[in-house]
């Protein structure tokens, strides 16, 4: 348990699920801030899910509008995903926000006060420093992605291929194509049954997980040459500020995916990528590659969140100061360890 976070209990059951999509007018639903594979993948699957529920009112009553900051180009073939809406000013309200993948309220960001308007809530998610929110909610550590946790409350027989592809998707990129040690058997039985629609998975794992932009790929140049070793090789750190952002023409999200190629260097516990955002602040993203250094403690000393091996965080603009507290962190679960 992550010191200061206190869990509410899980009181989502799948018909508990089914009843409030049911008998609600309106839905709205809902994911985190530079939405990745997962959050994409959960709240495009419930969008399609909800559709094909027979006798859905928000759906007959044309009531189910999904929000989320800008998809990337590399989501677009999952469907539903020119629908979403990327304005926080709109100003509706809903009878049931259906939220996924966000560890905390504050992780919704501008579009937070759809939830907080909203008659109830409904809260989906995997993360361990998740503290439970909503009216009713399901959180499981354990599992790899909200996309699994999602599938798993299901009913199978209004899946189809349309869901299958959001769902596979949050499977792989939470997983790095289950790589990752959360990927588990269910994991893989999710992931067989959601081919079993007959998706591309192919394209799916190329295009959305391993292609990169022209941009991308000046990140990716620039961050193995400038990033660095600390502890004996033991971290990997890197700092991208503003103007270098700008002169290679990136923009936030072209740094999905960066840090999983300085996670795999030889001798690492762990690596931390760090990039100035255009509202001021320097989003943090922690991987682990081992039990010695819980990353999720380290993202929420600073009012973020995650897992053991994967977890980020905003911090302040002081670049050089906030790689002297991450080292002083690692060093300190190290230390706890008895390996510095």
């Amino acid at each position: 348990m992550i010191p200061g976070i206190i869990c509410m209990e899980n009181n989502l059951t799948k018909e508990i699920f089914h009843r409030e999509l049911l008998k609600a007018e309106s839905i709205c639903i809902l994911g985190h801030i530079s939405p990745d594979g997962d959050c994409v993948g959960s709240v495009l699957g419930a969008y399609n899910y909800i559709r094909k529920l027979p006798g859905c009112t928000a759906v007959t009553a044309g009531r189910l509008q999904p929000y989320l900051e800008e998809v990337g180009e590399k989501f677009r073939y999952m469907q539903g995903s020119d629908v979403v809406c990327c304005d926080p000013r709109d100003d509706r309200r809903y009878e049931l926000a259906l939220v996924c993948d966000c560890a905390d309220p504050d992780r919704m960001g501008r579009f937070r006060h759809f939830m907080d308007r909203a008659d109830r809530c409904i809260m989906i998610d995997h993360h361990v420093t998740n503290p439970g929110f909503g009216d009713h909610r399901l959180v499981v550590p354990g599992s790899s992605s909200s996309c699994e946790v999602l599938f798993g409350l299901m009913d199978e027989k209004y899946v189809d291929r349309s869901v299958a592809e959001c769902i596979y998707t949050g499977l792989i990129h939470d997983t790095g194509v289950f790589r990752h040690n959360s990927t588990s058997p269910d994991t893989l039985r999710a992931a067989a049954r959601c081919m079993e629609y007959g998706i591309d998975f192919n394209r799916i794992i190329e295009e959305s997980f391993f292609s990169m932009t022209f941009a991308q790929k000046r990140v990716l140049g620039w961050l193995l040459s400038h990033m660095e070793s600390y502890l004996d090789g033991r971290l990997i750190m890197a700092a991208l500020d503003m103007p270098t952002k700008k002169d290679l023409g990136a923009e936030s999200m072209d740094m999905d995916g960066m840090i999983d190629h300085m996670r795999t260097t030889t001798g690492a516990l762990l690596a931390a990528y760090m990039y100035e955002t255009k509202d001021g602040r320097t989003k943090l993203s922690l991987r682990s590659n081992s039990d010695l250094v819980d990353v999720s403690r380290i993202a929420a000393a600073y009012g973020g969140g995650g897992h053991k091996r994967a977890a980020g965080c905003f911090m302040g603009l002081d670049l050089e100061r906030n790689k002297a507290e991450i080292e002083a962190a690692v060093m300190e679960q190290l230390g706890e360890h008895g390996v510095l």
